[in-house]
């Protein structure tokens, strides 16, 4: 039986690109969503950041995006408004976001999925920048 994961995914990032590697080394193959090219609707969003026990704020990112610009740290703005720019700037989406039928996770850091991935992992996993994430028996190391 095939394992639904969906990943919203920027390929150019090493966490989100650490926490793809992670979710195929389990044996699944994920669907995997370029939000920058193909972002999620409002309600999408809203359903995700719901799921994931967040907040708007807290899946805003602020590294090498409009943050600051926007004046997205004005704590007196709503939820709504928060939304309103992620909508505009999907660069402001933190990643990546993971749904699984264990619940969906903000992966930051990246080895935050294997909470909610079905699969245990098949081998050892070290990220991109050498940390060892899974040992040789697929358990978690840390």
């Amino acid at each position: 039986m095939p394992t639904d994961i969906v990943i919203y995914h920027n390929p150019e990032c090493g966490t989100s690109r650490n926490t793809l590697a992670m979710i195929r080394n389990a044996g699944i193959e994920p669907h995997v969503v370029e939000y920058l090219k193909t972002p999620p609707s409002r309600s999408m969003l809203e359903s995700l950041i719901d799921r994931a026990g967040l907040s708007p704020r807290e899946v805003l990112r602020e590294k090498g995006t409009p943050y600051a610009e926007l004046g997205l740290g004005d704590e007196s703005l709503s939820d709504a408004a928060l939304v309103d720019a992620i909508m505009d700037h999907p660069i402001l989406i933190n990643r990546p976001l993971v749904v699984s039928p264990l619940g969906v996770r903000l992966c930051r850091p990246s080895e935050a999925v294997l909470d909610i991935l079905p699969n245990p992992q098949r081998g050892a996993f070290a990220k991109e920048d050498g940390e060892q994430i899974v040992g040789e028996t697929g358990q978690r190391i840390a």
